[in-house]
């Protein structure tokens, strides 16, 4: 538990207490700021308080912070692939096949899990929980990078990046064909399918705007075709599935993609060796490579990079004795 002090100032009179909490105590959220008022937390002039609270200036205002409670997910001792870690975050390379957050169906064995043991006492927890907080996810068969917040400051620093696309995130993909033009911009907004509720998709009207940016990075010819070729896809939004809805919608789907990319027309005329050799990859080829944004704490640049592991690499190298 933490205690915080301070004196109104006459330049704060008239500001709601939530809004002045907020700019003097920065490394909490507002949520959490409201959460700790309303469960009591903060006191004003020794008395109860309000977020929407006029101040008049000079009043004492006096803030504790609970110690966070333990995390309901329980910490396992899993592999992880660390590539940076401070006080306030941490990068992990994620391997394919690792679900992110626990869930139906996949209530241990996650991510956060694995986060929850590493981490230790350095999660001051996220809303009043030491647990880590993940502002974004990658799809379990997908692999690559992803950024998890240690505290309310990085989680909330994080978090208002991730909602003004103020950040950059670039994933490799493996697509069946080759797109034309080899290089352009993919703008269509994301929904729910209308009639395969599991399914995401490119919708004429209502869902969230959608931009993707890709170019073409190598072209694997067969059969006088295009059978595959490596897309790098920048994310200019992000949302569920967007890479893999986007190039599905332009006519090519990411190879191994099991609920998108079934049924293509580039398997045709293909050689049988090479079909069956895109057919049996097990899981999107889809990889979160590079990940940019400023620091929650220090506003420092910081840029990340993760290489292709080793399945698509295979996967490419068979690709190549085709021709």
């Amino acid at each position: 538990m933490t205690r915080r002090a301070f004196t109104v100032e006459m330049a704060e009179a008239g500001q709601r207490l939530d809004r002045v909490l907020a700019a003097r105590l920065p490394d909490l959220s507002r949520s959490r700021l409201q959460a700790l008022i309303e469960d009591g937390h903060v006191t004003l002039d020794r008395g109860p308080a309000k977020p929407a609270h006029k101040l008049k200036g000079g009043e004492a205002v006096e803030v504790v912070v609970p110690a966070a409670v333990a995390a309901t997910p329980r910490a396992e001792a899993l592999p992880l692939d660390v590539v940076y870690e401070d006080d306030d975050l941490i990068i992990i390379n994620k391997p394919a096949g690792l679900v992110v957050h626990p869930g139906a169906g996949n209530a241990e064995h996650t991510l956060v899990n694995a986060l929850i043991h590493h981490c230790g006492a350095s999660l001051s927890g996220i809303g009043g929980v030491r647990r880590p907080g993940i502002v974004h996810r990658i799809d379990k068969e997908t692999s690559g990078l992803l950024v998890a917040a240690k505290n309310d400051l990085a989680h909330h620093g994080l978090a208002a990046q991730f909602a003004a696309h103020d950040l950059e995130r670039a994933y490799l993909a493996i697509v069946w064909g080759a797109p034309t033009p080899p290089a352009g911009r993919i703008a269509g907004n994301i929904g729910r399918h209308p009639i395969q509720r599991q399914k995401m998709t490119v919708r004429a009207t209502g869902g969230k705007t959608a931009i993707t940016h890709y170019r073409t990075l190598k072209r694997f010819d067969c059969a006088g075709k295009a059978a595959a070729a490596l897309v790098e896809c920048r994310l200019q939004t992000g949302r569920t599935h967007q890479i893999r809805v986007h190039m599905t919608h332009v006519g090519h789907p990411l190879i191994g993609d099991a609920v998108y990319g079934r049924a293509t027309r580039h398997g045709r005329g293909l050689p049988e060796g090479l079909k069956r050799l895109l057919a049996a990859f097990p899981r999107q080829a889809l990889h979160a490579a590079s990940l940019g944004f400023r620091h929650p704490r220090t506003s420092k640049a910081l840029k990340f990079s993760a290489e292709l592991p080793h399945d698509m690499t295979a996967l490419l190298n068979e690709l190549e004795k085709f021709k």
